[in-house]
């Protein structure tokens, strides 16, 4: 990990936090991204060149927009399971499934990153959008989606980092650390959620800190774009054998 503040990731208090601002949550996350997100998640469904009869587990599924995106590619994932530890959250994702007219093809599930309830190689890809740096145990959330995933099977995960070139990185953390608390808190009416952020992704591993933490739980062939100057990354990998 890098030598940022360390920031808590206890469960409680993470799913506690997210439940929280679940109300606000896309609005915010649209609205603070200026829609840039839609496009982050549709390239790492991009990478998991789905022929459309896939089972996809989505971990730290949020309010499932990630596992919403995965059955309606082109093509699209034939069943999709999102998996998340904070209630409201999925009670937001349920009820855009529902609109979508995807409750068949669409589950949501309660569930911890750490103990995934999904069977050994039970699946053919797993994503996991913005979520691996709230989990407390990274290397024990890379086991799990490594038992789950079929021999072969994909993995695509999007995450936050700082950028490195000068001009974009001091632009990024002015508004990361300044202007996006401050809207998160005025929506939101969270004090801390939007504090956490920009904590979580200086405190959370470096790109290549985490792509040796794949290769150490089973991934081959593991990979790191760069998306949006350094902004986000898109990981992807392979399940060894």
């Amino acid at each position: 990990m890098s030598n940022a503040a360390d920031v808590s990731k206890a469960p409680g208090k993470i799913s506690a936090m997210f439940d929280a601002i679940a109300p606000r949550y896309d609005f915010l996350n649209h609205v603070l991204s200026a829609g840039i997100d839609r496009r982050w998640r549709a390239r790492a469904i991009r990478s998991l060149r789905l022929s459309g009869r896939e089972r996809v587990l989505d971990v730290c599924t949020g309010t499932a927009d990630l596992a919403i995106a995965a059955r309606t590619a082109t093509p699209g994932a034939a069943r999709v399971v999102g998996v998340d530890f904070a209630g409201a959250m999925l009670d937001i994702g349920r009820e855009k499934v529902r609109r979508a007219g995807l409750a068949r093809q669409v589950a949501l599930v309660r569930g911890d990153a750490t103990r995934i309830p999904a069977g050994d190689a039970s699946v053919d890809a797993v994503t996991v959008a913005f979520g691996i740096r709230n989990v407390e145990d990274v290397p024990a959330a890379c086991r799990e989606m490594c038992r789950v995933l079929k021999r072969g099977g994909a993995l695509a995960i999007l995450e936050f980092a700082i950028p490195t070139m000068p001009i974009v990185r001091t632009a990024y953390l002015m508004y990361f650390r300044h202007i996006l608390p401050a809207v998160g808190r005025l929506v939101s009416r969270h004090s801390a959620a939007y504090g956490y952020l920009p904590d979580s992704v200086g405190a959370f591993a470096t790109p290549t800190q985490l792509m040796e933490t794949l290769e150490a739980n089973g991934f081959v062939d593991v990979a790191a774009v760069r998306m949006t100057f350094g902004i986000v990354f898109l990981y992807t990998a392979r399940k060894s054998g």
